[in-house]
């Protein structure tokens, strides 16, 4: 994992951070967006986007804490620390205000941004990741049994070994609705980190404390109170195996100014991936009309 993939027209960089040597590629010039990856990807999760979205934009995408070629240090896989890797590489970065894409923890991570930072996002495109409002309906209880890999993933020792053997991490990957979305060295870019220990164990406790962390604090109301000033835009893939119809995922009405949740068709879990077209299509709109 010591050579970077090479996609025209995107430079790198390393920022050092407090606790954490964080890895970036950019692109293009223009108003700041930032791209928040997810499981089990990094930067590399944006390359069919970046190119669409740079032809204006100045286009940030970092490698969170324990992936791709940021360092994974033995901890700091919380929310509250994960959150603020991401504010501190913004202050590295001089950048006080961005337009935000995310995607699965991504987006756990952009949806903390906007509500404990507003003041540094103007504009959230989230997808692979509901929001932290959403409402327990006994309808989800129907598609528990596929997400049987979460427990796996966040198990001390077992969790880490699965992801080192590469076949978890592939099964992620895979995707019936667009079984062409990744290439064979694609894949490898992202299964190859986990055969790292210090980066099993990484993924391990960002599935432990950060995903399903997330749906313990969801369940206990950590939410109840909170307000969503940021326009937002959440993105289903239409073909997501664990997704649920939009008429269950409401609860954000008393919480959110302009919060929009549309499908996105011919998609799953991994939109941007699946849909380049649909994510650049929708982050442009949501881009021009809080412009």
């Amino acid at each position: 994992m010591d050579t970077l993939p090479v996609l025209d027209g995107v430079t790198h960089r390393f920022a050092e951070l407090p606790g954490l040597r964080m890895h970036v590629a950019e692109a293009g010039n223009g108003p700041p967006v930032l791209l928040l990856h997810g499981f089990p990807q990094h930067w590399w999760e944006w390359r069919k986007v970046i190119p669409g979205l740079a032809q204006d934009h100045r286009v940030i995408c970092p490698d969170l804490r324990g992936a791709g070629w940021s360092a994974a240090p033995a901890g700091g896989y919380t929310r509250e620390q994960m959150l603020a890797d991401v504010v501190a590489l913004l202050d590295a970065l001089d950048v006080d205000r961005v337009d935000l894409v995310s995607h699965d923890v991504g987006s756990i991570l952009g949806f903390a941004l906007c509500l404990e930072h507003a003041d540094r996002v103007s504009s959230h495109l989230a997808f692979g990741a509901g929001h932290p409002f959403v409402r327990f309906h006994p309808r989800m209880l129907t598609v528990l049994w596929r997400l049987w890999f979460q427990e796996v993933i966040a198990t001390p020792g077992l969790g880490p070994w699965a992801l080192r053997s590469g076949r978890l991490p592939r099964h992620l990957l895979h995707s019936p609705t667009a079984p062409d979305a990744w290439s064979d060295d694609d894949v490898e870019l992202f299964v190859a980190p986990m055969r790292e220990p210090a980066r099993a164990r990484a993924g391990s406790a960002l599935y432990r404390n950060v995903i399903l962390g997330e749906v313990g604090r969801i369940s206990r109301g950590a939410y109840r109170d909170a307000h969503l000033s940021t326009p937002t835009v959440v993105l289903y893939g239409a073909d997501d195996e664990a997704g649920l119809p939009l008429e269950f995922l409401g609860g954000y009405e008393d919480h959110a100014d302009d919060l929009r949740q549309e499908l996105v068709a011919g998609a799953g879990h991994f939109v941007a991936d699946e849909r380049p077209d649909a994510v650049v299509d929708h982050a442009r709109a949501l881009f021009a009309s809080r412009g």
